[in-house]
């Protein structure tokens, strides 16, 4: 009698995960290569932008109303989301001033929920 021969394996090894970048350069460069939009963030226009409205926020936030010293723990954050849209990553209107603390806590958990 003749012996059958095993089927051929339809299974495929497995993708193999893309991992996440350990550091945070690595995370920071990752971000900027998948929007290239972040570069926007990096020029004096900006720069000029944020400074003119965390100045007329007199440097209090808008979400919470602590005024904030440090500079450093402002942000010139967008009201709705740019997204990559120039048009309102630009839109000085759609710019406040917040402190650290709620921009990446408050802000973000709505944003998350789809809220504005």
């Amino acid at each position: 009698m003749a012996r059958l021969k095993a089927p051929a394996s339809r299974l495929t090894a497995p993708r193999p995960k893309l991992a996440a970048p350990a550091t945070e350069e690595g995370r920071t460069a990752y971000r900027r290569q998948q929007s290239p939009w972040r570069a926007w963030y990096n020029t004096s226009r900006w720069q000029k932008l944020r400074w003119l409205v965390l100045r007329e926020a007199g440097f209090i936030c808008a979400m919470c109303g602590k005024a904030e010293t440090e500079t450093k723990n402002l942000v010139a954050d967008h009201i709705i989301p740019h997204r990559g849209d120039e048009r309102l990553f630009w839109d000085r209107d759609n710019l406040q001033c917040l402190d650290k603390h709620c921009h990446d806590s408050v802000k973000q958990r709505e944003e998350r929920r789809g809220g504005v």
